[in-house]
């Protein structure tokens, strides 16, 4: 046995029996879950909840941040976040939590090292779950939901021509291209001292029994692969017990573009993060340890539309939803927020309208409370673009008693929307429509032969100073109104509004291409 060995074993054996750390301190956490607005409904509230973890209780477990991959872009990702990630790591360690490396398939490069032999030395615990050292492809309560991506072509998103490059390079390196990893990659540093290497998950579960963790964070690649199926991922951890969170911001899914839904790559691993948060475990950012913002990648450019959605007439509970993904999946970041079921003035998660780039507005008659109401005011007072449908221009205002610590907003129409609204005219006729000018952005490859108005005509007239109308519309029985428009509020925000939006009208390919239309329209520079 080389001395090196000896010395690797004597300090892994030392680290089993000495405290983690004597500078342990207790984790400050906010957790994000989505939970059901009622018993049995396809609709989601954001929720969440802050928690204090204590850090000689709590595991950071690094998936697969390998060395190379054999999707390029993988790689570039990955070496876009491991410096952040090492950030992350190293306040977590000094605050006392274990820090486990766990580079599948990579055990051989780490061999001799006390951070191996540590989780390797381990006693067995008396609660080894029957299958954790297996893949774990489905739990119990993800049968409720559907997956969100295909990902059946393996999610490389690579420009054909370039992967083929890479993995002439790879076979120039002597490596494998299908895998080509040979070690974590080198960024994030493994302290060799406190720190512990393993792919193996009865190893893993043997550390954390030993060391008393009943809280663990997952973080790395590839979200909907590895982090979620490996025998120490998600749904393992979560089955089996463990209090464990995905840090949402220090993670990348495997997911092609070109497979359904066809959204964008980043909007792809939002998916992901949405099914976890809604059926195996809550998330966290790693600005919750570091400070500063959230991380993004470079190329995730995304604005951030907010929809609050909170009427029950034209079921747009149900098409804004679809409209998210089908259409703004591939250029927009989006978060849907829905008023309580059972308090239809309460829209929970509400405080993430202050990081909204766009505000879509489908509401009707709600009076929030007043903390809630200011993030909506802030919106518009920092000169942010709203779009509104359908009954968003009454979406704040009621008539009659206003209940104490309830937000009336009756200049909402005037001010933000433009309009003036009075009522409509009787359900029924399909209404007319026509551009009211002669091009428009957001009539930009919009079939108006093939666009129709289902619900009843509103009475809106007159526009008010500073508005623009873009469609207008009429019935046979009804006089001409005006159905789409777009203003400048008093601090220079952009506004889209349109009387548009029953259920039926969703079912136009147009209708579709002029809400996006609106929706890019508000945010261009």
């Amino acid at each position: 046995m080389s001395r090196h060995l000896v010395w690797a074993l004597l300090a892994a054996t030392l680290a089993l029996v000495l405290p983690a750390s004597a500078g342990a301190e207790t984790l400050e956490l906010r957790l994000r879950s989505r939970v059901p607005i009622a018993e049995g409904a396809a609709q989601f509230h954001l929720v969440h909840r802050d928690e204090s973890w204590e850090s000689e209780q709590t595991a950071f477990i690094v998936c697969d941040m390998w060395d190379a991959h054999h999707c390029l872009n993988a790689v570039r990702r990955v070496g876009e976040m491991a410096p952040r990630m090492n950030r992350v790591l190293q306040a977590a360690r000094e605050r006392g939590a274990l820090i486990v490396h766990a580079p599948s398939s990579c055990m051989e490069f780490y061999r001799e090292t006390p951070a191996r032999l540590r989780a390797m030395q381990v006693p067995a615990a008396k609660n080894v779950p029957e299958d954790i050292g297996q893949w774990c492809r489905l739990i119990p309560s993800e049968e409720q939901g559907a997956y969100p991506i295909d990902q059946s072509d393996g999610g490389e998103d690579d420009d054909p021509a370039e992967h083929d490059l890479w993995a002439s390079k790879l076979q120039a390196q002597g490596r494998n291209p299908r895998s080509p990893w040979i070690r974590q990659v080198a960024t994030i540093e493994i302290d060799q001292q406190r720190d512990a290497i393993s792919d193996n998950g009865v190893e893993i579960w043997n550390l954390l029994e030993h060391r008393g963790i009943r809280n663990v964070v997952l973080l790395g690649v590839h979200t909907n692969m590895c982090v979620l199926g490996r025998p120490f991922g998600l749904r393992q951890m979560a089955k089996n017990g463990k209090h464990v969170v995905l840090m949402r911001d220090m993670t990348d899914t495997m997911y092609n573009p070109a497979r359904e839904p066809h959204v964008s790559h980043f909007t792809g691993t939002d998916l992901i993060v949405e099914h976890i948060e809604k059926w195996v475990c809550p998330t966290v950012t790693s600005d919750q340890l570091i400070g500063g913002a959230e991380f993004r990648f470079s190329h995730d450019r995304r604005p951030h539309v907010v929809m609050l959605i909170g009427e029950r007439e034209y079921r747009t509970n149900e098409s804004l939803p679809k409209f998210a993904v089908s259409t703004l999946g591939k250029d927009f970041r989006v978060t849907i927020l829905h008023a309580e079921a059972e308090n239809k003035n309460s829209v929970p998660g509400i405080e993430t309208i202050a990081d909204a780039d766009v505000l879509l507005v489908s509401m009707r008659r709600r009076l929030l409370p007043i903390a809630q109401l200011k993030y909506v005011r802030d919106h518009v007072a920092a000169g942010k673009p709203v779009v509104g449908i359908r009954t968003a221009n009454h979406a704040f205002t009621v008539r009659g008693d206003v209940e104490p610590g309830a937000d009336n907003w009756p200049e909402w129409d005037e001010q933000v929307i433009g309009g003036s609204y009075t009522g409509h005219y009787k359900d029924g006729p399909v209404t007319a429509l026509q551009a009211a000018v002669d091009e428009h952005p957001i009539l930009k490859d919009v079939d108006l032969s093939k666009l129709k108005g289902h619900g009843s005509l509103y009475k809106v007239s007159p526009l008010r100073s500073h508005t623009q109308a873009v469609l207008v519309g009429s019935t046979e029985e009804d006089p001409e109104e005006p159905v789409a428009w777009t203003h400048l509020t008093a601090t220079g925000g952009r506004v889209f509004y349109t009387s548009l939006g029953h259920i039926e009208d969703f079912e136009q390919p147009a209708f579709h291409q002029l809400l996006l239309n609106a929706v890019r329209w508000s945010c261009a520079p």
